[in-house]
């Protein structure tokens, strides 16, 4: 990997230049998780910080989520709960959405059987108590994460340095032995590791909350298997207009940074918090699982005309489209 991998195209602008300055000091060097928080959240410049619409697919946006299919999103999420919390009274549950974008949330507009709906949105504290149902949609893709890479014989951390009015990507020193204890010493010069530690203290946070219910998030990822044998380029990736790109350093606080959820770091927390058997399917699969009899009356109702309807639940599904894209994970506690 270059040591300096900088961009003369879509620099950053003057007030994420500033900001980054004053948050790196004087070597004007990050770690690359501090770069991505600095890029995604920031108060003052962060992606996700501004005030305009991120998701759909009207001019402006970035990317498009299941959430942007309509309503029958939140109709499968609504039915597929019912399944898994079948012996549950479910007027007795809140239905707690983690993360969702300003002014929507995937049961708007949509007829369900909870007793209350909450969203908890960027920024705000997470609560939780009694029976619940904590849902989020592609809330743990967008956490930051840090950047490993395998060089001579040692796994090299990487950071992000303002020089000469541009970001580079460069080697901050050997990794922290601790952080990579699981990763094969047999990986070949060049393997790179996309790793967020953050989602998975967050999946800890969410778990460690005194509630009983059901744990259902929608992402992609993989599992650590994959990610040591299978991504030797890393996960992580850019998105800007519906583009996706390995420019991380491009545009800072303009586009999305992502990187691929390990879903058996998310399992180990909701196990640790004695949830049992967490389970990850693709999305196609867990509808179909949880949800068939919703989609079967919904194919039903629709069989004489392609409906715009019908057109959003084939997409959710079709593997080609987003049902082997995404992934869900679930889990259950004192149910």
């Amino acid at each position: 990997m270059a040591d300096a991998a900088a961009f003369s195209d879509d620099l950053p602008s003057p007030a994420f230049l500033e900001r980054f300055s004053s948050v790196a000091g004087p070597e004007l060097r990050l770690r690359f998780d501090a770069f991505v928080q600095l890029a995604l959240y920031d108060p003052q410049v962060g992606y996700y910080r501004q005030d305009r619409v991120r998701v759909g697919y009207r001019r402006g946006t970035d990317f498009f989520t299941a959430s942007t299919s309509g309503t029958i999103f939140g109709e499968l999420i609504s039915a597929a709960c019912t399944t898994l919390l079948s012996s549950c009274p479910l007027s007795s549950y809140t239905f707690v959405e983690v993360g969702a974008e300003p002014n929507t949330s995937v049961l708007q507009d949509v007829t369900h059987p909870f007793g209350q709906l909450r969203t908890v949105r960027l920024g705000e504290k997470i609560e939780l108590s009694g029976n619940c149902v904590v849902f989020s949609n592609e809330l743990f893709d967008a956490q930051p994460f840090r950047r490993f890479v395998r060089q001579k014989g040692q796994w090299i951390e990487l950071g992000v340095e303002l020089r000469d009015g541009k970001f580079h990507e460069v080697r901050l020193g050997e990794a922290p032995g601790e952080l990579l204890t699981e990763v094969p010493l047999s990986l070949p010069d060049g393997y790179t590791f996309d790793l967020s530690f953050a989602a998975r203290e967050l999946a800890a946070t969410i778990a460690a909350q005194p509630w009983n219910g059901l744990f259902l998030a929608f992402d992609y990822g993989k599992s650590w298997r994959e990610l040591i044998e299978a991504t030797p380029a890393g996960t992580a990736r850019a998105y800007f207009r519906h583009t996706q790109s390995n420019a991380l350093l491009a545009r800072p606080g303009e586009q999305d940074l992502t990187c691929h959820v390990c879903w058996d770091w998310l399992s180990d927390a909701l196990e640790s918090h004695a949830f049992k058997a967490p389970r990850v399917e693709s999305q196609e699969a867990f509808f179909i699982h949880h949800a068939g009899d919703f989609i079967a009356a919904t194919l039903a109702a629709e069989a004489a005309r392609f409906s715009p309807r019908k057109l959003s639940l084939m997409q959710l599904l079709h593997p080609a489209h987003l049902g082997q894209k995404f992934q869900a994970l679930h889990a259950l506690r004192g149910v």
